[in-house]
């Protein structure tokens, strides 16, 4: 900062001073002087504490013990800058020449505290004649010229609060190595610091002019920041207070240690979304802190996007405006990685979903709009091509638009949402035309045994923190209907022609159905399927959680419906992944002989009514005549004692 190169300064004249007319003075006059420099430098109170040491040659340098700087006087958070010691050496010989060049200069703990008062003064404008407040060129060339060789800043500390906002930061664990051979020429540097809450980040490079940043113009740099789990790297436009235009490359290997580093601990993202990370872009950077990238290049795991990006990140929580597109998108891996541990070789159908908690923070990340076209998208086991997304972020809650979406031979519209605000839960409504059941229902299930294609809706609502949790949470609605189409394992025509229970395939002309959701579970009670000759109504449940089926098929030839034919129900019942088809044929007796009981009973009710001669009344059942005749005959009995 431009407070710290003007006490460089006076401390420089300090040794001048020393070369020139006190090498005679003891150490402690000489320190007076630069105290006296110091302060009429920066307007502010020095007090140096220790012996103070003097070298003549071939350095000329002094030594100090621990340093001590005033605060500005409305600051009530101590010194601005104490330090443990202080070390600085010119060349004697360049001095002699008329040349000012710093061999050295050495600062031990440097303990700094910067602060912003409520009124917006800030601690380091120093206020003095002459000097212009950090960060702002003062109009004038600068008096003494430096060079330096080397600056060493070990164990450094800066405290930053804004009284106005209430923010507050801290930097631990400070060093700089400064090499800076001539004033208006480049400068390299390696820098090391701990922020509040974070890791240990490096910065190295190399600035263009390091007097023009100073003086509050404009350089170049090209610099790379490091931190546990990857690199930043710029080379372009530099200035102060932060104003960056120049192109941006990053390389993560692990993307939640790098920002962890950076004291954003715990984020999880899912494979497929920048576990591993790269990108280069044209970055424009104001000191209002927003942020562009143009020409954006980026890698998140095996996925690559092309685009442009906009981050206010200024505000609280970042707010991104981004446009990108892409070729295949694949995040089959990051509900892969759920589903791990919960099934074999035989796929998703086969074992229960997985209950490893789902790490949602990264809906909490930023808020804005994302604007997504891709020529393919993988994700949740499904495969899409030709998508066209719109992801809106508002407060953790996510909420994804599917513009355009093909697959599966048809298209798919409505939107899906992710709120993370009081735990995730997830919902959504959908509607799909046209779409082949047989790879759909694959993917997504591991059913296979229905083909042909169909329209549906779907509206669902679910929470908890893992997949087994949302699955066995399901509610909501949603309708099927195909035109034709074959389910497989089971022959319908062959078992209601010829009453063979063999396996085969069925063919439909249509099927329809409509269907609730409560608690992981689907119900449908009006499924009705038509073949050319047989139609079949069904029931039953499907457990989307418990990943079971337990429904029942009733089929029925043209003729049963007026008594000629047969009715033969079939069960299916089981897992997903391998379940019983049977003929349920306690049903299908039921069913069948349901007009020969009828029959029967009105025969013994005939009968029963000549026995008892009881009479025919439309609408009375024989239970209430018969209970009728016994009352008359009763009564009539009692008369008759009584008489």
């Amino acid at each position: 900062m431009a407070w710290l190169f003007r006490i460089l300064s006076a401390l420089v004249v300090m040794v001048v001073i020393c070369g020139v007319a006190l090498l005679m003075l003891p150490g402690d006059r000489i320190a007076q002087v630069a105290v006296d420099q110091i302060r009429a430098q920066t307007g502010r109170d020095v007090v140096l504490r220790g012996q103070t040491t003097v070298s003549y040659y071939p350095v000329l340098g002094v030594s100090t013990g621990a340093v001590e700087i005033a605060n500005a006087d409305w600051s009530e958070a101590g010194p601005m800058l104490v330090a443990d010691s202080l070390k600085l050496g010119v060349d004697l010989m360049s001095l002699i020449g008329g040349d000012v060049r710093i061999t050295g200069l050495e600062m031990v703990n440097p303990q700094v505290v910067l602060e912003i008062g409520r009124d917006g003064r800030a601690n380091w404008e120093l206020g003095v004649d002459g000097v212009a407040p950090s960060g702002q060129p003062s109009g004038v060339s600068t008096a003494l010229a430096l060079s330096l060789d080397r600056a060493l800043i070990t164990g450094g500390r800066v405290q930053f609060t804004d009284h106005a906002s209430g923010a507050r930061h801290q930097v631990d664990d400070l060093s700089l190595d400064l090499r800076w051979p001539q004033y208006r020429g480049a400068a390299q540097l390696a820098l090391a610091a701990r922020p509040q809450g974070a890791g240990l980040i490096s910065l190295t490079g190399e600035i263009g002019n390091l007097a023009a940043l100073i003086e509050g113009e404009g350089t170049t740099a090209n610099l790379e920041a490091q931190a546990n789990g990857g690199t930043l790297g710029y080379d372009g436009g530099f200035a102060m207070p932060l104003d960056l235009d120049g192109r941006l490359s990053v390389n993560l290997t692990d993307t939640g240690a790098f920002l962890a580093a950076l004291g954003l601990p715990g984020v999880d993202l899912p494979p497929g979304l920048g576990r591993q990370a790269s990108a280069t872009a044209d970055l424009r950077l104001t000191p209002a802190m927003d942020l562009s990238l143009r020409r954006l290049a980026l890698t998140l795991d095996q996925n690559s996007l092309d685009g442009a990006v906009d981050v206010a990140l200024g505000q609280d929580v970042p707010m991104v405006n981004a446009t990108l597109s892409s070729g295949l998108i694949d995040l089959s891996t990051a509900t892969a990685s759920q589903d791990a541990g919960g099934t074999g070789g035989s796929g998703v159908a086969d074992a229960g979903w997985s209950q490893a908690p789902i790490d949602a923070s990264a809906l909490g990340l930023f808020n804005g709009r994302i604007d997504l076209t891709a020529t393919g998208l993988r994700v949740a086991g499904l495969s899409f091509a030709d998508a066209s997304l719109t992801i809106t972020v508002d407060r953790s809650r996510a909420v994804v638009a599917l513009n355009r979406l093909s697959g599966y031979s048809g298209g798919m519209s409505g939107q899906v949402v992710a709120n993370n605000r009081n735990g995730l839960s997830v919902g959504g409504s959908l509607r799909a035309t046209s779409v082949e059941m047989e790879s759909l229902l694959n993917d997504l299930a591991g059913i296979d045994r229905f083909t042909g294609k169909a329209d549906t809706d779907l509206e669902f609502l679910s929470s908890g923190n893992s997949l087994h949790a949302i699955m066995n949470g399901l509610s909501g609605k949603g309708s099927l209907s195909m035109a034709r189409g074959t389910i497989k394992g089971i022959d319908l025509d062959s078992l209601m022609r010829e009453g063979l229970a063999t396996g085969g395939t069925t063919v439909f002309d249509s099927l329809s159905a409509s269907y609730t959701m409560e608690n992981g579970n689907l119900f449908n009670s009006d499924l009705l399927l038509r073949l050319p000759v047989i139609s079949a109504s069904g029931e039953g449940r499907i457990g989307l959680g418990a990943r079971d089926i337990d429904y029942l098929f009733t089929p029925r030839t043209a003729s049963a419906d007026s008594g000629g034919g047969v009715v033969i129900p079939v069960r299916i019942r089981g897992p997903w992944a391998d379940p019983r088809i049977w003929p349920d044929m306690e049903k299908a007796i039921d069913l069948n002989l349901k007009a020969e009981k009828e029959q029967a009973r009105q025969a013994v009710e005939d009968k029963i009514r000549d026995e008892l001669n009881l009479p025919t009344n439309e609408g009375q059942s024989l239970e209430d005549a018969a209970k009728e005749k016994l009352e008359t005959e009763i009564l009539k009995g009692l008369g008759r004692l009584l008489r």
